[in-house]
């Protein structure tokens, strides 16, 4: 794709998702023009095995955009990183086309794998601020992650997932019912667990204080 072309294109992907956009030109303000553009010569430099050069420039783009994309990552056409400021994408993620990404979204390893050790993004995924995607397995097509979540394990398509760890909340524009919703419909993982521990405290309190008065009745063998 030439320059020209990958302008317009640019233009029209954050016209589409970005209403605060008023003109053409400020396409060329948008840290995720430099970004995007930088990773295509980087990504090409990669692919011929300039694995220095490819690198220097992915790594000045990120001290100059705030979003750091590795040369090696697979990007498909029409990512739109909104606002971009701590975005990550690893070496072996692969994005499929239309993804749309936040600010402080982290496509990332977990230390543990070899080979492809970064998540794959399938087509018209959205990540929210300060997602964390973690790990070699796939979000299907058209699923969204909600704002903060860290996701660890493989999402179906037409999924929408919240939390920490990340839990599918619904399915094909789907709830899906549960026990452990807050009070706003969000899994709260550290709400159940410190619930589950009052409980198990509060059950272990009431056999303390039957086993006391067993002992003192003189019923204990």
């Amino acid at each position: 794709m030439g320059i020209i072309s990958y302008v317009k294109e640019e233009i029209a992907v954050i016209r589409e998702r970005d209403p605060a956009i008023k003109s053409n030109m400020e396409v060329f303000l948008y840290p995720t023009f430099h970004a995007i553009l930088k990773y295509r010569l980087a990504h090409k430099l990669y692919q011929r095995k300039h694995y220095f050069w490819a690198r220097w420039i992915s790594q000045r783009t990120a001290r100059k955009t705030g979003i750091e994309i590795h040369p090696g990552a697979t990007i498909g056409k029409g990512l739109f990183i909104d606002h971009g400021t701590g975005v990550v994408i690893g070496e072996t993620a692969i994005l499929g086309d239309n993804v749309t990404l936040y600010q402080g979204v982290t496509l990332g390893g977990t230390g543990k794998e070899h080979g492809k050790r970064h998540p794959t993004l399938e087509d018209n995924v959205m990540v929210s601020a300060g997602a964390k995607i973690l790990g070699s397995f796939t979000i299907g097509e058209n699923s969204k992650v909600g704002a903060g979540s860290v996701v660890l394990q493989p999402v179906p398509p037409n999924c929408t997932v919240v939390g920490v760890p990340g839990r599918i909340v619904k399915k094909d524009n789907v709830r899906i019912p549960r026990t452990d919703l807050d009070q706003v419909d969000l899994p709260d993982p550290v709400l159940d667990a410190i619930s589950e521990l009052r409980e198990e405290n509060n059950k272990l309190r009431e056999e303390l204080e039957i086993l006391k008065k067993e002992i003192k009745g003189g019923n204990v063998q």
